[in-house]
């Protein structure tokens, strides 16, 4: 993809993204889920999503990329998996307790990237924010 994944302009400077470009980036995102979630005859659960999996094309459309750790499922079943898979800093909480995925978790972790393109701060960043005493 022309302009790689968001990941490289939220933290390594590459381009400042303006309010609209990421208001597009993320309604882009949940589109895609969207349609991986309802619109196709299986339920896809991606189980991975994250600022560097999502590719931006010459105008900064969104595109979910890696596919490796989805999995396909009836609508109106959870996820069947007994491992757990993805990546830390944006799991759900109860991936770790129930070891399944679900259309719930691919939307926390779409909230996590929704946090990232708002604050541009990765998940697991301990850096304090500023003071304005």
């Amino acid at each position: 993809m022309p302009n790689r994944s968001l990941d490289n302009h939220l933290f390594r400077a590459e381009t400042l993204l303006t309010w609209q470009v990421r208001y597009k980036i993320a309604l882009g995102l949940a589109s895609a889920l969207l349609y991986l979630h309802e619109e196709w005859e299986q339920c896809v659960l991606h189980r991975d999503i994250k600022s560097s999996n999502v590719m931006l094309d010459s105008n900064f459309n969104a595109k979910l990329g890696d596919f490796g750790l989805a999995r396909l499922v009836d609508h109106g079943l959870g996820c069947q998996t007994t491992k757990l898979a993805g990546t830390i800093g944006y799991l759900a909480p109860e991936c770790f307790l129930t070891r399944k995925s679900s259309k719930e978790s691919d939307v926390f972790s779409f909230g996590i990237v929704a946090l990232e393109i708002a604050c541009g701060r990765k998940p697991d960043d301990a850096t304090p924010g500023l003071s304005h005493s």
